[in-house]
């Protein structure tokens, strides 16, 4: 059953995508030829006011189609073609594009308040007293690296420059792999980690190689987070989840640049990778598989709003740009651009799913 759930909620989070395309282009007075719940031939379909719905046979997204969005389309009449997508106000066109985007955020963090409001990243202590993790040194593990090099209550301030919540770090930490990408069970990385920590008041800068761990499946320094009373578990999910989900959206944009670095491009992982942690997900609980929900949603809106066409910024980039000359850009100009785009695109297929084939995801 996790495959069908792992279907379901790649699929509804796509059509929530396309909902916020169709009830922006409503509200604004677009014309809304057709919303299909799935891809493909419709079977069911039913036409009320000028908008046809139906739901078709492939079960995975949707399709949101309005008057205007290509050229040489032929209208039915002077008023319909009025109303097409580019004879409307830039505003409107942004408006109606980045809906899309602008759902699948509000759903990633609707999904993620809700994951740390019902799910244990605080928890309860005997007393009923909830916590969370710091980034405070809580626990060192003995003859490991960080023994003799962290202390009991140092405050880690950044590794490798990066700084955030506990999961930054520790996302952070991973990336230091043994030499030729070896996994076995204590190797230690190629290179070390700079670690910035706060001790006594006084910053310090540590280096420390961390060590692969087989049974936690990634690079380990040997220490645990301190944790800290936390009443409020509805304050808690609202500001941790928004943490969590601002990490993964430095996260995010910084894919583009590994597709230009070899020794990155292994990373990047495709759908059929993202489909496989989030089937995993679901064998783990359901809550684990709402948080990968949630930052597959984040991913989808940022993704969409590179301004790239054919992506949802492409369109917003080109409108932004006519607003800017003051005359329409022409179609053909867009079209030479958008190869830009499509290149991108095809590239971060292409390297995930090769990465997907070659080195099978896995939760962490």
């Amino acid at each position: 059953m996790s495959y069908v759930y792992a279907v379901l909620g790649f699929a509804a989070l796509i059509v929530l995508h396309e909902a916020g395309h169709f009830v922006a282009a409503k509200a604004v007075g677009m014309r809304v030829e057709r919303f299909s719940l799935f891809f493909g031939p419709m079977w069911i379909k039913r036409t009320i006011g000028e908008t046809e719905y139906g739901i078709a046979t492939i079960p995975l997204g949707g399709y949101v189609k309005i008057t205007g969005m290509t050229p040489n389309e032929v209208y039915e009449s002077p008023e319909i073609e009025a109303r097409g997508y580019y004879n409307q106000p830039v505003w409107k066109r942004i408006v109606v594009i980045a809906a899309g985007p602008a759902v699948n955020l509000v759903v990633a963090l609707v999904l993620i308040w809700g994951f740390y409001l019902a799910n244990n990243h605080y928890e309860l202590t005997s007393n009923g007293q909830n916590y969370v993790s710091t980034t405070t040194i809580g626990g060192i593990v003995q003859h490991s690296p960080a023994a003799g090099a962290l202390k009991l209550g140092d405050v880690l301030v950044s590794v490798d420059g990066v700084h955030g919540g506990t999961a930054a770090l520790e996302n952070q930490i991973r990336t230091h792999e043994c030499a030729g990408g070896s996994r076995k069970n204590g190797c230690e990385a190629a290179t070390p980690a700079t670690l910035v920590i706060r001790r006594d008041g006084v910053t310090r800068t540590i280096k420390i190689r961390p060590r692969y761990s087989t049974s936690a499946r990634k690079p380990l320094i040997g220490f645990d987070f301190d944790p800290k009373p936390f009443a409020d578990g509805l304050g808690f999910s609202i500001r941790y989840g928004a943490s969590d989900l601002w990490d993964e959206t430095k996260a995010t944009v910084s894919t583009l640049a590994q597709v230009f670095r070899s020794k990155d491009r292994k990373k990047l992982s495709g759908i059929v990778g993202a489909y496989e942690v989030t089937q995993q997900s679901f064998n783990e609980g359901t809550s684990m598989a709402v948080r990968i929900l949630a930052l597959i949603s984040l991913s989808l809106g940022l993704v969409n709003l590179f301004p790239f066409l054919p992506l949802d910024g492409g369109h917003i980039f080109w409108a932004i740009v006519e607003k800017v000359r003051g005359r329409r850009v022409s179609w053909a100009t867009m079209e030479k651009a958008s190869i830009v785009g499509f290149v991108l695109v095809a590239a971060l297929v292409i390297i995930g799913l090769s990465n997907n084939l070659t080195h099978p995801p896995h939760l962490q």
